[in-house]
């Protein structure tokens, strides 16, 4: 169970790169990048991903995805616990 007080972070197996319009997560194992399992993120991941910096608390990240993008907080807590969540299955962040 994901509390909003924990801190997550980003692995430092991923390379996030911003090639024009999309932002793609790329796994990376002994400096080899892992061609097979990179993620694209869209305009509200790709704001998740940066707002997670290992000092933020989740409860802070739902706020300013809810400013970021003048939506309600319910939705925005829906959003990045969703994204989290997902983050974690593929081992691409930790809380």
């Amino acid at each position: 169970m994901i509390n909003l007080k924990q801190i997550p972070s980003r692995s430092p197996s991923v390379v996030a790169r911003k090639t024009g319009n999309e932002y793609l997560l790329v796994p990376v194992a002994e400096n080899i990048a892992d061609m097979d399992s990179i993620y694209t993120l869209n305009e509200t991941g790709a704001f998740i991903w940066e707002s997670i910096d290992g000092k933020r608390n989740i409860e802070e990240i739902i706020l300013l995805v809810a400013v970021e993008f003048d939506t309600d907080t319910e939705t925005a807590k829906n959003d990045v616990l969703e994204f989290i969540q997902s983050m974690m299955n593929y081992l691409m962040i930790t809380i």
